[in-house]
């Protein structure tokens, strides 16, 4: 594992650090735009206190606070591999170049010792889960690994009652960010009520490390709605979402490549609009994610 020099700094000096994933560059938005976010993410991380760190393989080797050179890479480079757990073995292995989902940014970000990760939208239950056991191993990820994640929720075009099930099974403590209702990624509201909610990053901060204090093994889950100047018009997403699912199904699409196509379809589909609200939510969950870092920094001190 390389863990950059500003890191491994941070974590010896108990400063706060953010964990940032790399399947967003290299399979979830289109170059340029793809470096140009990650590095405003970034920048919103700094801004709010914390320290980057967004995590890829390169050569084979787990790569911890990426230099914006090599985020520029990510960005452009044709055929880096999308990284899971079943999958990083065979590219350490093989000396590849990996793009990290939730669930490998989360092994790795707690490897380094990084308790909090931003992202997007973890993944989920795929609708139809129940006949064909499309199930995100992002949810296997947060009910055994040791890192808090921040997210707008789970990715729309996922079954969110059935994947919040599965995360209760798995003893997931989802705390929902300044809302008792649970996000719907692009728009603020699903209609489902949770029981958890949380108002600032004390309060948050504080579960988490009462999780850890008692040694409760897994993840926590933070669902930041995003802000309501960008949230989309939810006939129009879920009209998107809709014609996005047929047209996989018509092109039998599966696996890890659904993902990837349902979110560009959808991009075509609002005319760009669901990728900027996809950008405006990340941002927002950097916001909070590096404040959350701040606060359980001053906790463990």
């Amino acid at each position: 594992m390389i863990i950059s020099r500003e890191i491994q700094k941070a974590l010896n000096n108990h400063k706060p650090v953010v964990a940032l994933e790399s399947t967003i560059i290299s399979h979830g938005m289109p170059y340029p735009k793809n470096v140009q976010t990650a590095l405003a993410v970034e920048q919103v991380i700094r801004e709010h206190g914390a320290i980057p760190a967004t995590i890829g393989i390169i050569n084979g080797e787990p790569v911890i606070g990426m230099s914006p050179e090599e985020i520029e890479q990510f960005g452009k480079r044709k055929g880096v591999a999308k990284v899971s757990r079943r999958d990083l073995p065979i590219v350490f292995a093989n000396k590849g170049w990996g793009a990290t989902t939730v669930a490998a940014t989360m092994i790795l970000a707690e490897m380094a010792g990084i308790e909090v990760f931003v992202t997007g939208g973890i993944g989920g239950a795929h609708r139809g889960a129940q006949n064909n056991f499309d199930i995100s191993a992002d949810l296997e990820e947060l009910g055994k690994t040791n890192v808090t994640v921040v997210s707008a929720g789970v990715k729309a075009i996922l079954d969110i009652p059935l994947t919040l099930e599965i995360l209760e099974t798995k003893g997931v403590p989802v705390l929902c960010y300044g809302t008792d209702e649970f996000p719907e990624f692009y728009t603020r509201s699903s209609g489902i009520i949770m029981e958890n909610t949380v108002n600032s990053p004390v309060e948050a901060a504080k579960i988490i490390k009462c999780k850890r204090d008692n040694h409760f093994d897994g993840g926590v889950l933070v669902a930041n709605p995003i802000p309501e100047e960008y949230a989309m018009n939810k006939k129009q997403i879920n009209d998107a979402i809709e014609t996005a699912l047929k047209r996989a199904s018509e092109e039998n699409i599966t696996g890890k490549h659904i993902t990837p196509f349902l979110l560009k379809t959808i991009v075509e589909l609002t005319g760009g609009l669901s990728l900027e609200s996809n950008i405006k939510l990340i941002l927002n969950n950097a916001a909070v994610g590096a404040e959350i870092a701040k606060e359980l920094m001053k906790l463990w001190k």
